[in-house]
């Protein structure tokens, strides 16, 4: 039975979610207070990686299962690279490992200094800004289009439908009251691609480390994470060490052009929330709190929700 659906959020998991529920047949509706371009999720490097709970390892299978049927098409910017993942954690290889592809281990003497364990492996890489345009158009197909609004409480939402999804990424802690919502800030350096075609990444507790993505002309340098910043300005120091870290990864980006900078608010909270309940007559769908997994987790939680809706 199709349903009136209200969904909150124009990021990917919004998008994923809307785009989800209208080609099941319910009749959507999307508010944003940002359009896409303008979200956390199109300043994300984009590299899927599989969950680390029971259910967020079965999330992010489903994306993957995605991403590996998209891929096919160019306008999607979903495209399978080789890469490099390290840690410091441990010396053992990650529990998650059967669920990369290609996987050659390290040498530990192979190994930058410092970790303990990497491994190569190919995985998709998705360009966020072309493939938040690629779900805007599938929802576009469907006669949707992206109303901009600023929604102030869950009870405004509910006047406008019988099923509302709260996909507001961490402006979900205000709008849901749920003090376990907090900003983790992340900042990239986009520089002009001096020929890298793999990415690398490294998996550490520091809030300090190095990762550099690339999506053809444009490659992301990463990274940290700032629990409880709010700021969107990049802040100079922060590039700077971002820059220095990769380079001692990788030479070549010593001379590389940069391009820009951008922020983005990852949405933290200890594990992302999906669940129902009841405000009045209304069902409030709540799918949000990925931190640094939408990307990875977003057709999976968004297939939950459409499980929800038609049980």
């Amino acid at each position: 039975m199709a349903n009136d659906v209200l969904v909150l959020g124009a990021g990917v998991i919004g998008l994923t979610t809307a785009v989800c529920l209208a080609e099941d047949g319910h009749r959507v509706r999307v508010w944003a207070e940002l359009p896409p371009e303008r979200t956390t999720s199109a300043v994300a490097s984009g590299l899927w990686g599989p969950g680390y709970t029971p259910r967020d390892l079965a999330w992010s299978r489903v994306t993957f299962s995605e991403f590996s049927r998209l891929a096919d098409d160019p306008e999607s910017g979903i495209h399978f690279e080789r890469g490099l993942q390290v840690s410091n954690f441990s010396s053992e290889p990650p529990p998650w490992i059967d669920d990369l592809l290609d996987v050659e281990m390290v040498a530990p003497d192979k190994l930058p200094d410092g970790m303990l364990v990497g491994l190569w492996s190919t995985a998709p890489l998705i360009d966020l800004p072309r493939y938040l345009r690629y779900l805007t158009g599938r929802l576009a197909a469907n006669g949707i289009e992206i109303e901009q609004r600023t929604v102030r409480s869950l009870d405004e939402a509910a006047a406008a439908a019988p099923v509302v999804v709260n996909c507001t990424g961490v402006a979900a802690g205000k709008l849901a009251s749920d003090d376990g919502v907090q900003p983790v800030r992340g900042q990239h350096v986009i520089v002009r691609n001096p020929g890298i075609s793999h990415f690398y990444v490294e998996a550490v507790p520091q809030p300090e480390f190095a990762g550099f993505f690339p999506h053809g002309d444009r490659l992301i340098l990463a990274g940290v994470r700032q629990p409880g910043q709010w700021s969107l300005t990049p802040d100079p120091e922060v590039a700077t060490q971002i820059l220095r870290r990769c380079i001692a990864v990788e030479p070549k980006l010593a001379d590389a052009e940069v391009i820009g900078h951008e922020v983005g608010l990852r949405p933290g909270r200890t594990q992302a929330r999906l669940d129902e309940h009841p405000l009045g007559p209304t069902r409030i769908i709540h799918n949000y709190g990925h931190d640094g997994l939408g990307v990875s987790l977003s057709w999976g939680s968004a297939r939950e929700v459409a499980r929800i809706l038609a049980d």
